[in-house]
């Protein structure tokens, strides 16, 4: 062929890709090409599925309610420690009262276990629930931890729960010692039965705030912050209820972590094939 009839073809194939064909989209628009994401004027194959974004007029998205529970997929570490907090409990509920009894005192995070063994009181204070299955922090803990672990996954809920879990149970331990040590508190305060997630549920409830929208974020945290200062006004058990205000507190003090975690998770996975090539990663996509 010479080279006038080539430069004819070309010219002949460029206006027919110009023209819009049967899979072009609304305006003349071309169609996707394959293989490549992110393109301009994406048709049905960009669109979202049904339940999981706004449909064309605007409305909002299909709730799912039975997200609100923890599930093996989807919330690992909710579920499996909910379950083995419902083993503990029912452990609790039916099992000899001696041995029970002899099992709560042995994981109490008082000064006395902390002294001599920290690290093991500390886990095992947190596989019972004071006031089992029913209580008001168990149903707390099935609704925060899976809300929080779905937005930030499951080894920082891990950190957020247990974080809070223990500096709290240290931060109201610790004065106690001293006060007993300077003669202030009699011996009996360094033997006292403390254990539960109620520190770690407050902790989290703070952090899930941060994670919220405005409109729920202070609400939430009005009203648990509303029934930890009535606890402690009623002064029955000061040093638990002044644990809950300061785990609320070290919750509310994790938002700018938690905000940069939430959106590493929820960065886009980086381009495959050519278009990861060192020419286009300043190109803008689409």
């Amino acid at each position: 062929m010479s080279w006038l009839g080539t430069a004819e073809r070309i010219r002949v194939d460029r206006g027919t890709a110009a023209a819009p064909g049967p899979d072009a989209g609304p305006g003349g628009a071309p169609g996707l090409l394959p293989g490549l994401p992110r393109q301009r004027g994406g048709g049905a194959t960009g669109a979202p599925a049904a339940g999981e974004g706004p449909n064309a007029s605007g409305a909002a998205v299909r709730w799912r309610p039975w997200r609100l529970l923890p599930t093996p997929v989807g919330t690992p570490f909710t579920f499996g420690y909910a379950v083995l907090l419902a083993a503990t409990s029912l452990f609790a509920e039916y099992a000899d009262p001696g041995l029970v009894s002899e099992l709560l005192r042995g994981s109490s995070t008082d000064v006395v276990h902390l002294a001599q063994a920290p690290l093991l009181v500390l886990i095992a204070s947190a596989l019972w629930i004071a006031g089992g299955m029913t209580s008001a922090y168990a149903v707390a803990f099935l609704f925060i931890l899976t809300a929080l672990e779905r937005r930030i996954g499951a080894l920082r809920a891990i950190a957020v729960f247990f974080g809070g879990h223990v500096l709290a149970t240290l931060a109201t331990e610790l004065p106690v010692a001293f006060s007993v040590a300077a003669g202030r508190l009699p011996e009996s305060s360094l033997h006292r039965l403390d254990y539960g997630i109620s520190f770690g549920v407050m902790t989290c409830t703070g952090a899930l705030a941060g994670l919220l929208p405005a409109w729920s974020r202070w609400p939430l945290l009005a009203g648990v912050g509303y029934l930890a200062l009535t606890d402690l006004l009623a002064y029955v058990d000061p040093l638990s209820d002044w644990g809950h205000v300061l785990s609320l507190v070290l919750g509310a003090a994790s938002w700018p972590l938690l905000r940069r975690w939430r959106s590493r998770r929820a960065a886009p996975a980086p381009l495959l094939g050519d278009l990861g090539h060192p020419a286009l990663r300043g190109a803008r996509t689409y």
